[in-house]
C-alpha cells in the first residue's frame, strides 16, 4: 500500500540535484532560517548579538522577515503577542548570556498564557558547554538551566546536522496543545561554521492532538444534561483552541449560564441572556458559581484570580476540561479530562441531551444587577466612563493588548471583548511592559486592523525605547497611556494593606513630547475627549500616542 506521505518523502531528480550540489557560502546560521522557512515561519523577532550574528546574517539570504525591537523582553513580548494573534510558532532569535536572560519575563509570560514562542539563541563556542569555566564572553554555568523551569522544552544543537531536528522538535513542542515557548540553542562556531549540508526544504513538526478519553466525556455529557443548576466557566483554553462556537452551542442546548475568566474574554457573547460576563472578582459570581450542582471549567486551572482570590469552594460536582495536565484538578477535585477545549466540547456536544431552564436567564440578570449595584455603591463613574470610552473607540475586531494597569484590571472585569482573541493582557504572569511591544507584534501578524496597547505611565517607562521600533516599521498602534504619577495599583494595595505607599511615586517625562521626539504623533486627553480622541488615533495609519492624566481607583475587594 503506498501513503500519502511516501509520496511527499520521495525527491524528484532535480531535488537530488540540489542536494548534492548545495550552494556555497552557507553556514550552520543559514541551517537555522532554512529550517523555520521549511516549517512555514514567515516572520521573526529578535535582537542581534556577537555569539548570534550567524543566525542573523543568514537572514540576509532567507525570505523571512525580521522584526527587531530595542531590547530581548520586548521582542519577546512581540513574539508572543504574534503567536497568540496567529496561532503559529512565533520564533525569536537571541544571543548568549544577558541577551538571552534578558527574555525570561517575557518567555514567562507566553508560558502563563501558552503563546508558541520558538526561541533560539546562541551559545558560548562548544568547548565552552559543560559547566567548564573557559571564561568566554557572556558565559554562564548552565544557560540551559535559567529556561528549564520556565519553557515546555529545552534543546540543544551540538553540531550543524542537528541544527534542523532540533529546531523542529522545539517547533511541534510549542505548537502541542498548550501551546507554550521552548528553547534552542546552539554554539556560536556551529552557527559560523560553514556547512555543505543540502539546503533544508519541507518540515514536518505537526503536533499530535490531545484528545478526550470518550467514557469521561460521556460522564460530562450526563452530568450536564441531568443537572439542576449547571454553569460553565470558559478560560482562555476556549479562545486559543477556536472553541467559542462550540461552547456557545453546548450552553445554548443545555441553558447553562457562562462566565468567562480573565484569559478567556471574548470567548462568549458579552451580551448573551446567558453571559455571566466576567465578574469573577465579585462575590455575587463567586457565590453563583458555588451553588451550581455541575461546573464545566473548560481550558482554566480556575487559579488565583479566577478563583477570587481562592476563595471559590465548588459545593456541586465539578468538570475540569484542560490540556495542561499538570492543571488538572490542581485546585478542586474534579471529572478531571485532559484534552484540547474544542475536541472535548465537540465530543460532549455529540452526546449531551437537550435541557431547558427558563429560569436561566433571570438569574444571570439578577446577578448582573447585584454587581452594577455594589459598584453603583462605590462613586466610580470616572473608572466607568474610561472603560466605555474606549470600547466605543476600539474597532469591533481590533485587538487591544493590556499591562498590569488599573484601567486593565477594570477591562478584565468590565470590558466586553465582543470577538474571540481580540483582547490580551499581562495576567498571566503579571509583569510589567507587557502591552506596547506585545501590541507591535500583532500589529505585524495582522496589518489589517489597527492595534490598541494600553499602560500606566509606570509600566510605560519599561517600553518607550519601542517607539522607535514602530516608528522604524510604520506599525499601527495606538498606545493609550494612563499617567498617574505612580505605580497606581501598587500605591492603593499599601495604602489599604499598610496605611501609606513606599516606592510607588515616579518622576515621569512629558510623553506626548517624548512620542513627537521619536516621530510619533501624539495627544494629551481627558475623560471626556478620550474616545473621541482615541478614535481618531486608532483611525489614522502608523503609531500613535494618547496620554491620559488621571488617578483611577479599583472597586473594594470581595474576597477579603
Amino acid at each position: 500500500m503506498t501513503h500519502d506521505h511516501d509520496l511527499v518523502l520521495r525527491p524528484t531528480p532535480a531535488q537530488i540535484e540540489a542536494a548534492l550540489n548545495p550552494p556555497p557560502g552557507r553556514t550552520g546560521g543559514d541551517l537555522v532560517v532554512e529550517t523555520l522557512s521549511g516549517l512555514g515561519a514567515t516572520t521573526v523577532f529578535g535582537l542581534p548579538g556577537q555569539h548570534a550574528l550567524g543566525m542573523f546574517d543568514a537572514l540576509r539570504r532567507s525570505p523571512l522577515r525580521y522584526v527587531g525591537l530595542r531590547a530581548e523582553n520586548n521582542a519577546g513580548f512581540a513574539a508572543d503577542a504574534y503567536g497568540r494573534i496567529t496561532g503559529e510558532a512565533a520564533p525569536l532569535l537571541l544571543s548568549t548570556g544577558p541577551g538571552a536572560l534578558l527574555s525570561l519575563a517575557a518567555l514567562q509570560e507566553a508560558a502563563a498564557a501558552s503563546a508558541p514562542v520558538v526561541a533560539i539563541a546562541s551559545q558560548v563556542p562548544a568547548a565552552g558547554l559543560g559547566g567548564g569555566r573557559r571564561g568566554y564572553l557572556h558565559e554562564l554555568r548552565d544557560q540551559q538551566a535559567s529556561f528549564r523551569d520556565v519553557v515546555k522544552s529545552v534543546h540543544t544543537a551540538r553540531t550543524p546536522s542537528q541544527i534542523p531536528s532540533a529546531i523542529a522538535a522545539a517547533w511541534e513542542s510549542a505548537l502541542t496543545a498548550p501551546h507554550g515557548p521552548v528553547w534552542v540553542e546552539i554554539p556560536q562556531d556551529v552557527l559560523t561554521a560553514e556547512t555543505t549540508l543540502p539546503v533544508v526544504t519541507a518540515m514536518d513538526a505537526t503536533p499530535e492532538d490531545v484528545v478526550p478519553r470518550p467514557e469521561l466525556t460521556a460522564v460530562a455529557a450526563h452530568l450536564l444534561a441531568h443537572a439542576e443548576r449547571p454553569v460553565i466557566v470558559a478560560g482562555g483554553g476556549v479562545v486559543r483552541s477556536d472553541a467559542s462556537g462550540k461552547l456557545r452551542a453546548l450552553a445554548e442546548r443545555i441553558d447553562a449560564p457562562v462566565v468567562t475568566t480573565f484569559g478567556g474574554k471574548g470567548a462568549f457573547p458579552w451580551k448573551h441572556p446567558l453571559s455571566l460576563q466576567s465578574w469573577l472578582e465579585d462575590r455575587h459570581t463567586t457565590d453563583f458559581l458555588e451553588d451550581a450542582d455541575v461546573l464545566l471549567v473548560v481550558g482554566s486551572g480556575l487559579g488565583e484570580l479566577s478563583s477570587n482570590y481562592h476563595t471559590f469552594a465548588p459545593r456541586g460536582r465539578v468538570i475540569q476540561i484542560e490540556a495542561d495536565a499538570g492543571k488538572l484538578e490542581s485546585n478542586h477535585p474534579a471529572l478531571g479530562i485532559h484534552a484540547d477545549a474544542r475536541l472535548a466540547l465537540q465530543a460532549i456536544l455529540e452526546t449531551v441531551g437537550e435541557r431547558t431552564d427558563p429560569t436561566a436567564p433571570e438569574r444571570v440578570a439578577a446577578v448582573l444587577g447585584r454587581v452594577r449595584d455594589r459598584l453603583a455603591a462605590q462613586d466610580l463613574g470616572l473608572e466607568q466612563r474610561v472603560v466605555a470610552a474606549v470600547r466605543e473607540a476600539l474597532p469591533a475586531r481590533a485587538p487591544s493588548f493590556w499591562d498590569m494597569t488599573i484601567l486593565a484590571y477594570w477591562a478584565w472585569s468590565a470590558f466586553d471583548a465582543r470577538h474571540p482573541n481580540t483582547m490580551h493582557s499581562a495576567q498571566g504572569a503579571g509583569g510589567l511592559g507587557y502591552a506596547f511591544p506585545a501590541a507591535l507584534g500583532a500589529a505585524v501578524a495582522d496589518p489589517s486592523q489597527p492595534v490598541l496597547a494600553v499602560s500606566g505611565d509606570g509600566g510605560a517607562m519599561y517600553s518607550l525605547a519601542e517607539l522607535a521600533t514602530a516608528r522604524q516599521y510604520g506599525l499601527d498602534v495606538t498606545w493609550l497611556i494612563v499617567d498617574d504619577g505612580g505605580y497606581g495599583i501598587l500605591r492603593e494595595y499599601m495604602t489599604d494593606a499598610y496605611g501609606e505607599a513606599t516606592g510607588t511615586e515616579l518622576t515621569r517625562p512629558d510623553f506626548v513630547a517624548l512620542a513627537e521626539s521619536f516621530g510619533v504623533p501624539a495627544v494629551l486627553t481627558t475623560p471626556e475627549t478620550l474616545a473621541t480622541d482615541l478614535a481618531k488615533s486608532l483611525a489614522t495609519p502608523g503609531p500613535s500616542v494618547v496620554v491620559l492624566p488621571a488617578l483611577l481607583r479599583m472597586f473594594e475587594p470581595t474576597h477579603l
